[in-house]
C-alpha cells in the first residue's frame, strides 16, 4: 500500500522572491533539525534558461515510539537512540533536485530519503508557479505532493519467492487502485511475528502520513519566515536568522 499527501496554497510574494527563499530556507524556526545543506551539483542551460541544482540535506530525525515498536531489530535504524526523550533520534540524508525556469516562472523540486529505505521511502515534490499573465504579480502558487511507501518485509518476501518456499499467512495490500492478496511467510514466535509484514507496512505508512500532515504546514510557515526576513532586511537578515536558528537548534 502507498500513502499520499497533497496540498495547495499561495504565498503573497513574487515568484523570484519565493524561489530565492526556497534555497535559503534551512534552518528556520520550524526546521532547526536540519544540521547542514551542501550543493552537490549545479548547471545552467543557456538554451532553456533553466537552472538545475542538486543538494544534500542532513537532518536530525525523530522517530515516533509507535514506529520504533513496529520495527524488528533487523530493520533498526543505525544511530537511533530510543531512550532519548519521547522519540528516537537518528541522522538522515535527503537528496533534493530542483529546476528553476525564471523566464516561464516556475520551479519544480523533488526530495527523497537516501537511507532507511528498508523502512520507509518518502518522495516529496513541490511545484512553484507564477500566476497566469494578467493575474496579480505578487503571488506564487504552490502545489505539494508527498508519496510514502514502506518496504518492510520486501527483501524477505523476494528471497522466499526466489527459493520457492511456501507461505502460510496472507496479507492484503493495495495495487493499482484495488486490493490483492499477497502470501506472507509463516510466523514464528513473539508479538512482532504475530503481525503480517503488510500490516506493519500499513501501520508505518499511516503513522508517517499523520506526521506529514503536521509537518507540511510547518514547512509552509518556515518559508513564510524566510520570505519575511528577505522583505525586511534582505539577504543579510536571512543570514542573521540562520545563525540564530543554528544556535537554538536542539
Amino acid at each position: 500500500m502507498v500513502r499520499f499527501y497533497s496540498s495547495d496554497y499561495t504565498f503573497d510574494y513574487s515568484f523570484s522572491a519565493v524561489a530565492l527563499a526556497y534555497f535559503l530556507r534551512y534552518p528556520n524556526p520550524y526546521s532547526r533539525h536540519v544540521a547542514s545543506t551542501d550543493t552537490i551539483d549545479r548547471s545552467y542551460d543557456s538554451v532553456t534558461q533553466r537552472l538545475t541544482t542538486v543538494r544534500l540535506h542532513v537532518k536530525q530525525s525523530r522517530l515516533p515510539p509507535a514506529v520504533l515498536k513496529l520495527l524488528p531489530k533487523s530493520s533498526a535504524l543505525v544511530g537511533s537512540t530510543e531512550g532519548e526523550g519521547k522519540e528516537g533520534r537518528a541522522q538522515s540524508f535527503i537528496l533534493e533536485k530542483s529546476v528553476v525556469d525564471v523566464r516561464e516562472g516556475w520551479m519544480e523540486t523533488e526530495s527523497r530519503n537516501l537511507d532507511w529505505n528498508n523502512v520507509l521511502s518518502v518522495i516529496e515534490r513541490h511545484t512553484f508557479r507564477r500566476p497566469e499573465e494578467g493575474a496579480v504579480d505578487n503571488l506564487t502558487n504552490v502545489h505539494v505532493d508527498v508519496t510514502l511507501k514502506s518496504r518492510i518485509g520486501e527483501q524477505l518476501r523476494r528471497r522466499r519467492q526466489r527459493w520457492g518456499t511456501g507461505a502460510g499467512d496472507t496479507g492484503v495490500v493495495a495495487e493499482n487502485g484495488g486490493s490483492v492478496e499477497v502470501d506472507e511467510p509463516p510466523v514464528k514466535q513473539g508479538w512482532f511475528s504475530s503481525w503480517s509484514s503488510s500490516a506493519i507496512r500499513a501501520a508505518v505508512e499511516t503513522i508517517s502520513l499523520q506526521r506529514t500532515e503536521k509537518s507540511q504546514p510547518k514547512a509552509q510557515l518556515g518559508m513564510g519566515v524566510v520570505l519575511d526576513r528577505l522583505r525586511t532586511g534582505g539577504i543579510q537578515r536571512v543570514l542573521e536568522g540562520m545563525k540564530d536558528d543554528r544556535e537554538l537548534a536542539p
